[in-house]
């Protein structure tokens, strides 16, 4: 019996080590149980059923001697419904044990299915559960894969407006342990519906073995929109211009995959038309019921160069670009405007009758102040009708390494010493070549709102910091450098705002090529196409060497100390006044108190 008795432990450790998955019990809780899935004992892959009940907290880790990571998949997970996420989850580990890097948290409130990848052949996840009495199941699927390797087709980028793509190796077998992911993105605006022709994967009621699933958004964490499996034709539509789709498969009853094919949707109600102005181009959006109300669609129409031709979905729009297209650019009175045409014609130059309305639909972007104003009209047999929106200039501020131009500072905040040069960029983001940008005004603040104080780098075109230097005109940048400074008695951080014009190239009497002028002299009051752009905050290093930063360091003590005087005064003041007061209580006190002692001890004469 005894021999019996020492039998068990080497039983149970060649138990143990035939499953070749580890088990860390927490001291005082054993009811951790793991019962393997499937058929297939491989060593590369495992199957997994954990049974858990009430305040659990079991760990196990997985290990191979090859050099190889783990890809862990929690394809079902029933916890509790009412539980929170700080009570009872599932942790994963890249490691041996708990302390290594955390990959990831499970519960009962994410909405995605789980997956996680080791960054070498160990991997550990613990689980732990609160006090509610109800059972627990969590199925786990991991396998063991080598680190750059990758099926054909399997995953990718999709951004065209509409597009398909199959499981890999489709309509043949699906390969085993694949995990493949598709990220598509339209243009802004628009939505995804996503049609799937065929899903033909192993059936199963949670779909924890072989399974498709649709994320709305640009990740796998983005939303669960829906875990498919078995035979079905599902149909998807994205809330944005963004969707994700993942298929999972095991190692065993492979079957067809899946087809899918996606349209865009433009995501906004259009009752006729609409038209969207930005930085570098027109978007002109037709409803395409209102074409069929003039017995027309996509094919008649065109703009002004045939060649371009529209994006058809449930609208039909032109991107029209402002150097391109056949649009048109006016400069009248300080204002620029871009204008082209779109004519719906379909009766050939033969025929000399038509019972067909003439459409001409004329879009015009109007640049304005710090913005853009759009105008459609459309000319319907003399009815014309008119839009009007808003958009502006995009530009932007940005800080180089050098006056090449060429490296752009990332750092934000930027910490920089006193007296440092800086380079300043303001860039143009636009189609159009034939603009150029004019720095009028770049002002300092040491705060992001531009209260007072502010301090004027440049104004009206004219340095007036005796560090500053501006560049010649180059096109859609505006650049210039000056030295690093702070604002004295506050703190060392600093934001530049630039007011900038927008001017055409070709116009000689335009503000951008009058240079600096003094504000009596200039007229800009017409001018419609300013705008400003914010960048910030620059910062002084303040946790530099005495040897590489002293005079810093001795500047931010003067700066500080520079009001002591007038507090210093204020509290020698005070002082000397309480003294005197002290002075005059005690003096008082003494009279009182020799007083009081003459009168007690004062000795009687004699008679």
């Amino acid at each position: 019996m005894e021999t019996v008795r020492r039998l068990i432990p080497l039983v149970l450790l060649i138990v143990s080590c035939s499953a070749e998955f580890n088990s860390a019990k927490t001291e005082g809780n054993s009811r951790c149980r793991a019962s393997l899935g499937g058929s297939s004992l491989s060593e590369t892959h495992r199957a997994l059923v954990l049974q858990l009940t009430a305040n659990e907290d079991c760990t196990w880790t997985l290990e191979r001697p090859e050099n190889k990571s783990i890809r862990i998949i929690f394809s079902h997970v029933q916890l509790d419904p009412e539980g929170s996420c700080e009570s009872e989850n599932i942790q994963v580990f890249d490691g041996k044990s708990t302390k290594e890097t955390l990959l990831g948290k499970v519960c009962s409130k994410n909405d995605y299915v789980p997956v996680f990848e080791s960054s070498s052949n160990m991997l550990t996840f613990q689980i732990v559960t609160d006090s509610a009495r109800i059972q627990r199941t969590v199925f786990i699927f991991y396998y063991f894969f080598t680190p750059g390797t990758a099926i054909p087709n399997c995953g990718g980028y999709l951004d065209t407006p509409e597009g398909s793509f199959t499981s890999p190796n489709y309509p043949k077998p699906h390969p085993e342990m694949a995990y493949c992911v598709w990220h598509i993105q339209v243009e802004k605006g628009y939505k995804i519906k996503l049609n799937f022709k065929e899903i033909f994967l192993e059936v199963d009621e949670q779909c924890r073995f072989d399974f498709v699933a649709i994320y709305d958004g640009s990740s796998t964490t983005s939303g669960l929109m829906e875990q498919v499996c078995g035979r079905v034709t599902p149909t998807f539509e994205s809330s944005s211009d963004s969707l994700t789709v993942v298929l999972s498969t095991d190692y065993a009853n492979s079957y067809r995959g899946f087809s899918a094919s996606y349209t865009s949707i433009y995501a906004e109600n259009v009752n006729t038309t609409s038209l969207i102005c930005s930085s570098d181009k027109m978007r002109a959006i037709i409803n395409k019921s209102y074409l069929e109300s003039f017995n027309y669609n996509e094919i008649n129409l065109q703009v002004n160069d045939p060649t371009c031709r529209p994006k058809v979905s449930n609208v039909v729009e032109f991107s029209i670009p402002y150097d391109g297209c056949g649009t048109i650019k006016k400069i009248e009175d300080h204002s620029i405007t871009y204008t082209n045409v779109i004519t719906l014609t379909t009766a050939p130059t033969s025929e000399v009758i038509t019972r067909q309305k003439h459409l001409q639909i004329v879009v015009k972007c109007d640049m304005e102040q710090n913005s853009t104003v759009e105008m459609m009209y459309i000319t319907e047999d003399d009815i014309i009708q008119t839009q009007n929106a808003l958009g502006k200039y995009n530009t932007s501020m940005a800080l180089f390494e050098s006056n090449s131009f060429e490296k752009t500072i990332l750092e934000s905040p930027y910490y920089v010493d006193l007296n440092q040069t800086l380079f300043v960029q303001v860039s143009l983001h636009t189609s159009d070549p034939n603009l150029v940008v004019f720095l009028d005004t770049c002002s300092a603040s040491p705060t992001s709102d531009f209260a007072s104080p502010t301090y004027d780098l440049i104004k009206n075109g004219c340095n007036r910091d005796e560090t500053c230097e501006m560049y010649p005109l180059s096109g859609h940048y505006g650049r210039f450098q000056f030295n690093a400074f702070k604002f004295l008695r506050s703190l060392g951080s600093v934001y530049l705002q630039c007011k900038v014009f927008i001017c055409d190239s070709g116009d000689p009497q335009s503000r951008c090529h009058q240079g600096c002028v003094s504000r009596r002299k200039r007229d800009v009051s017409s001018y419609k196409w300013k705008t400003d752009t914010i960048l910030g905050p620059i910062r002084l290093k303040r946790d530099r060497s005495a040897s590489g930063n002293s005079g810093f360091q001795y500047q931010i003590h003067g700066d500080e100390t520079q009001n002591q005087p007038f507090n210093s005064l204020h509290l020698f003041s005070f002082m000397v006044l309480a003294l005197n007061v002290v002075i005059v209580a005690a003096v008082v006190v003494r009279h009182f108190v020799n007083q009081r002692t003459d009168y007690k001890y004062q000795k009687l004469s004699d008679c």
